[in-house]
């Protein structure tokens, strides 16, 4: 099992709420002493909270199962049993709670898209009646109490969309996570084949004077990616969060153009919204040979680029400026 999961299924159940008693009292010089039953105590709920400290699902994909405390029953001389303890689930900043319900119809309950925002999932259930309730002027001695009203239980899907201020995105081995390795302090999985990058990496961009701004590789995309290829559906459900693309070409290979139209299609294929973002283009690996010849593509594509090598640092400290300047002029 990788250890970064950004998709899981579980089953929730908040507590269910205790009985009510059925009591009288009993003193030494109360011969007829009334209903002294107390009510049940409310079932604890379920709430979702959002947590930086928390970086993926992991957690829920080996524990699928979480129920609340339910509530104490009551008990006699009108004592009310105590409320069952809430359960909090803590999730990743990022995390979209979404309610599975008859015939597979999923109904988004929050997107936990902040630090400490949460979601109550499953409402513990109500507390039954003691029979000193239900004590009248017609019934001076009721021998009546409810039971408790049972919790809500669901199944639960958990989503999570990473947050980043910029991705990193390009066709697989496009120098992706080099890239995020020279310009942050993350530190990804990096070779010269396809699909090294499985999970996205996120990682934090210092440029001083308090300039900081988060990066996120994306894993590498192919065609078909929108209908479930390669690792297509994790790579472009990431890109949604974040407010600005850096598209990286690889310049040594030919048929720059092609690739790029390629990714540009499969984001569309996904969510128009994918496309109408901000977006830098970049030809990368600028240092081997035959690249340069290869720079007359990207002017058909753009008269805007920017040319890097993550090898000898060639370009980086522009790119990086141009990212920040980007992100100020959105905010």
């Amino acid at each position: 099992m990788n250890d970064f999961v950004d998709e899981v299924k579980i089953w929730i159940k908040a507590g269910d709420g205790g009985s009510g008693c059925i009591a009288f009292r009993r003193e030494k010089f109360v011969p007829k002493g009334g209903p002294s039953g107390g009510n049940g105590g409310n079932g604890g709920s379920i709430y979702f909270r959002a947590c930086n400290n928390v970086k993926t699902l992991q957690h829920y994909y080996y524990h699928r199962h979480f129920k609340a405390e339910s509530g104490k029953p009551g008990e006699g001389n009108n004592r009310t049993g105590a409320d069952g303890t809430d359960l909090v689930l803590k999730v990743p900043v990022g995390t979209i709670v979404i309610e599975i319900r008859e015939g597979e119809k999923e109904v988004i309950m929050a997107d936990l898209d902040k630090e400490g925002s949460e979601v109550l999932a499953a409402k513990g259930g109500r507390g039954g009646r003691g029979n000193a309730s239900f004590k009248s002027s017609v019934n001076q001695a009721p021998r009546i109490a409810t039971p408790g009203s049972p919790g809500e239980e669901k199944f639960i899907k958990l989503e999570l969309k990473l947050i980043a201020d910029a991705g990193i995105i390009g066709c697989p081995n496009a120098g992706k996570s080099t890239l995020l390795s020279k310009i942050s302090n993350a530190t990804p999985k990096i070779a010269d084949y396809p699909f090294t990058t499985l999970n996205p990496n996120l990682g934090v961009v210092d440029l001083g004077d308090g300039r900081q701004f988060i990066v996120a590789d994306m894993p590498g995309l192919i065609q078909g990616a929108s209908r479930g290829a390669g690792l297509g559906i994790k790579f472009l459900r990431h890109i949604e969060r974040t407010r600005v693309i850096v598209h990286l070409l690889d310049l040594s290979v030919p048929g720059l153009e092609k690739r790029y139209y390629s990714i540009r299609d499969e984001m569309g294929y996904h969510s128009q919204s994918l496309l109408e973002k901000p977006e830098i283009i970049v030809g990368t690996k600028i240092d081997l040979p035959g690249s340069r010849q290869n720079i007359h593509e990207l002017k058909k594509i753009t008269d805007r680029f920017f040319l890097i090598s993550s090898i000898n640092g060639q370009g980086i400290k522009q790119l990086l400026e141009e990212i920040w300047e980007t992100l100020i002029r959105l905010s």
